[in-house]
């Protein structure tokens, strides 16, 4: 009975490159289903929230969302790696709200939503008393808190239900933990 000989070292660098491109190639699908959360998630702001209120009235938008966030925050990094990179979620989220990172150690100073000027760590500390990171903020149009997340979301689909909860103005009858109990028995009883 004859062995097959090894493989030419010819062979295995061509196998080893079509490994590499096939690698290469899967990466770049998964790359291109995402999409930059700093451009397509967060909006653009030189720090005035009275006159990003306004604008998010003008703009016929529901409210405006602030992550507070700071840079060694593991749970930040996987939000924005995880969840804010999501097209789906980026759509849903610009289409509804005004959206705005806020460094918790952050020296920038910001006008807040009731006209006073502060450092972005007094805005997040003294304004809203952020002691973890992130926390995602919603506020309605007259810049009052209407809902408040502490944490990472399990997924994007918890995130998604986060979004719909303030949109749908479910914040105003029920808790984000009871809302989405109820969502998920509702699917369960859709199957």
């Amino acid at each position: 009975m004859m062995h097959p000989s090894p493989p030419s070292p010819a062979y295995r660098r061509i196998a080893a490159l079509f490994g590499a491109l096939l690698l290469l190639a899967t990466g770049a699908s998964q790359a291109a289903a995402t999409r930059d959360p700093g451009q397509h998630f967060f909006d653009q702001t030189f720090g005035d929230f009275t006159e990003e209120l306004q604008l998010a009235r003008d703009e016929g938008k529901q409210g405006i969302l602030l992550m507070f966030e700071m840079d060694e925050c593991p749970f930040c990094h996987r939000m924005k790696t995880m969840v804010l990179n999501q097209p789906g979620v980026q759509d849903y989220f610009k289409e509804h709200f005004l959206i705005f990172p806020v460094d918790v150690e952050g020296d920038v100073e910001v006008t807040t939503f009731s006209g006073d000027t502060m450092a972005q760590k007094d805005f997040a500390l003294k304004s809203h008393r952020v002691r973890a990171t992130p926390v995602f903020a919603f506020f309605d149009l007259d810049g009052n808190l209407v809902a408040r997340y502490t944490g990472a979301t399990r997924d994007a689909e918890e995130f998604m239900l986060l979004g719909r909860y303030v949109v749908e103005g479910a914040y105003k009858e029920t808790t984000f933990t009871k809302y989405k109990r109820a969502q998920t028995q509702d699917q369960q009883a859709a199957r």
